[in-house]
């Protein structure tokens, strides 16, 4: 197969040549209507097309790199992200330099500083706590930033995120349709912005399905992990709780749920359903199958590459957020609650 040429690209978006090679070079993406510019994106993506950074690089004096900050790379749900992300930027000419801040604040002072002394770009970030001066600060300095997932407080920076609140509440719905009342909350870290928002959306839904509003019903977890979710189950179950359905904050603390089941003979989803978010990969081999909230991991991360993109061409630009719709995906960890 023969490598795709800018001509290729051209003829695929429907443009000019000279228009494709605007729109595909960030300092000249202005010139190029905004949509017009999308559109040539996508058909490079499509194409597998590669700019050449070094001769553009030469002309513009522009590193071509972006630094990408991710919190845990271990967790699931940011490979896909990557891969949008990375796919974007290649078809831009564009390279992701990516980093693990290990949700430690030290470590990524360490990595941005490293990240700017290279002359990325820009930043695409989904490290983002709630309180997040590292962050405010970059922004005050001009750093061009995309938040991915979540969003801290202070900085009025672009943000592509899931819906959470519709993602929860489809959660919830399909827990009260089958008939549960007593539904327990499993939530993410509350010093992270989906913990809290997650949390919010979780106590809204439960108000406007008529299921029990008990304080007692909802935990909060020490990180986005198996382990932390595994403990705060068996906090509510040791202080004698009464639940039929768990709504976990992600696919993490579902399966540490089912860590608990195993442990302590709890039929799944006989005895007790349960809820995951994400839809990260191998739910459907689990016994029994995790139903979950299904997110387009990969669409965010290329849709966050895009806004960075479009911002290094057009700076002044107002900043603009972006929520993609949620699923549910059924499988068979729920059921009707036991008469």
């Amino acid at each position: 197969m023969s490598t795709p040429t800018l001509r290729d690209v051209a003829v695929a978006a429907g443009v000019h040549a000279a228009t494709a090679s605007r729109a595909l070079n960030p300092a000249t993406r202005g010139l190029v209507n905004t949509e017009t510019a999308r559109r040539v994106i996508r058909a490079a993506e499509s194409l597998g097309y590669r700019p050449n950074p070094i001769a553009r690089g030469l002309k513009t004096a522009k590193s071509g790199t972006i630094g990408v900050l991710i919190p845990d790379l271990t967790n699931p749900l940011f490979p896909p992200i990557l891969r949008g992300i990375e796919r974007t930027l290649e078809a831009a000419g564009y390279s992701a330099l990516v980093v693990n801040t290990d949700n430690d604040q030290i470590r990524e002072q360490g990595l941005v500083d490293s990240l700017l002394s290279r002359q990325v770009e820009g930043l695409i970030v989904a490290t983002a706590r709630i309180d997040h001066p590292l962050l405010v600060q970059l922004h005050q300095q001009g750093v061009v930033m995309v938040m991915v997932n979540r969003r801290p407080d202070g900085v009025d920076a672009p943000a592509v995120a899931p819906d959470d609140p519709a993602g929860v509440y489809l959660a919830v719905q399909h827990l009260t349709a089958l008939g549960h009342r007593r539904i327990a909350h499993l939530g993410g870290p509350e010093t992270t912005s989906t913990g809290v928002a997650r949390a919010r959306a979780f106590r809204a839904a439960i108000r406007d399905h008529g299921a029990d509003e008990d304080p007692a019903l909802t935990a909060t977890c020490a990180s986005w992990s198996e382990e932390a979710g595994a403990d705060a189950l068996r906090g509510l179950l040791d202080a004698g709780t009464d639940f039929t359905a768990i709504v976990a904050g992600n696919d993490l603390i579902a399966l540490g749920c089912y860590d608990v089941f195993a442990e302590r003979d709890i039929a799944c989803p006989e005895r007790m359903s349960v809820v995951g978010f994400n839809d990260m990969p191998f739910l459907d081999k689990l016994r029994p199958p995790l139903t979950t909230v299904g997110i387009p991991n990969q669409d965010i991360g290329a849709e966050a590459a895009r806004m960075l993109l479009e911002l290094l061409a057009q700076p002044h630009r107002p900043p603009l957020s972006v929520q993609f719709p949620l699923k549910l995906v059924v499988r068979g960890s729920t059921a009707p609650p036991p008469a």
